[in-house]
């Protein structure tokens, strides 16, 4: 059982509501504060006295005394149904007489939730229904929906039965995509009672087929006298019940074969070039997907690779050819400044002379000590 924190007091006197679940124990607790060796007893709703101090006057062993004092009456009352509901009364016999008021409140857990679907299976696309009902709970229970981790949302209608019971009945709608087959949908059912209380039903959708195209040969491109072998994987709900292979807008090679799921080309040449595609269908619709051949030459991707070779050494050559036209550069400016630094000092001094003899001399750095540069000959 609860208790709740509200007390009702008199002046030396008080108790506390309780709430109880249906079949469990209620106890109820009358106390005196600065009693003075007055009579504490106990009444039911119908005002009848269930304890008189230590004594039971009403012959229902259900209720049964828990402790006795000059400060407390305290009763429980087992295996408590719903008739038990009302307002018990603590008794203080003063001048004059004290009363304080207990209410007992009685839960009742609902049954197991029921829950229906409109259509036990729905294509991809489509709209279903559920509906989940609750019967016989007290107070009315609250119903949420759970679809795998998705919270949605439904309408409730509280139905309230003649003996103070509540049925709950709630629907909830949704459309349905190939990604919810085999999803769990959740009632769960709220209530103070109980825990843990839901009803879950899985979704069975059908869709139509998913295809895709498997190139198994060749690896690579494919070239003309090459073989070609496609293969259609197709997956749906119910399964696909017929594969078509077609060639758009013209006819398949009459050499083609097809086998099943497979369509096998071989000696490839270049009028084989075309879109192909691979047709499934089942009881909800048909998908499609396409291949495009092209036919390459017999030799093609074949020189790729000295190309490459040849791309790499043409580069590497014009890297190196750039690094020695900047080096000459670089040496041609300097021996130009020095050069030109040379003339300069020669001439210095020749400016102001006569004559290209006397400019000679005149230059510093010349020979103007011809005197001690004679030359003799034997």
């Amino acid at each position: 059982f609860v208790f709740f924190p509200f007390s009702v007091e008199g002046q030396n006197l008080a108790t506390d509501n309780v709430t109880v679940i249906e079949g469990e124990t209620a106890t109820i607790s009358c106390r005196v504060r600065n009693n003075d060796d007055s009579v504490i007893q106990l009444l039911n709703p119908n005002r009848q006295t269930i304890y008189f101090k230590d004594v039971r006057p009403l012959k229902d062993s259900r209720f049964q005394l828990v402790n006795f004092s000059d400060n407390e009456l305290r009763v429980s009352l087992s295996n408590v149904s719903l008739s038990d509901e009302g307002r018990y009364v603590c008794q203080l016999y003063t001048d004059p007489p004290q009363e304080a008021y207990a209410d007992i409140t009685v839960l009742v857990p609902p049954g197991s939730p029921i829950i229906e679907s409109r259509e036990d299976v729905v294509s991809e696309g489509n709209e279903t229904e559920l509906t989940c009902t609750a019967i016989g709970g007290k107070p009315a229970a609250y119903i949420r929906w759970m679809k795998g981790e998705e919270e949605l949302t439904g309408e409730t209608t509280v139905e309230e039965t003649y003996d103070r019971m509540f049925t709950v009945t709630s629907r909830v709608r949704f459309s349905v995509t190939k990604e919810d087959d085999g999803m769990p949908v959740d009632c769960i059912i709220d209530h103070p009672a109980v825990k843990d209380l839901l009803a879950q039903r899985h979704l069975e959708v059908l869709y139509k087929p998913e295809v895709k195209i498997v190139v198994t040969y060749p690896e690579g491109l494919t070239r003309e006298g090459d073989n070609l072998d496609l293969t259609c994987i197709a997956e749906g709900k119910p399964h696909p019940h017929q594969i078509n292979w077609l060639r758009v807008d013209e006819d398949v090679p009459p050499h083609a074969v097809v086998t099943g799921s497979d369509l096998y080309i071989e000696n490839l040449n270049k009028s084989y070039n075309g879109t192909y595609r691979c047709v499934a269908s089942n009881a909800v619709g048909e998908a499609y997907v396409d291949y495009i051949l092209y036919v390459h030459d017999s030799r093609a991707g074949e020189g790729a690779p000295q190309k490459i070779d040849h791309a790499v050494i043409g580069g590497v050559v014009a890297v190196v050819m750039f690094a020695i036209l900047c080096a000459l550069i670089v040496l041609g400016r300097y021996f130009a400044r020095h050069k030109g630094t040379y003339f300069t000092h020669e001439a210095k001094g020749a400016d102001d002379a006569a004559d290209a003899d006397t400019a000679i001399i005149n230059a510093e750095g010349g020979h103007n000590n011809t005197d001690e540069k004679k030359e003799y000959y034997i």
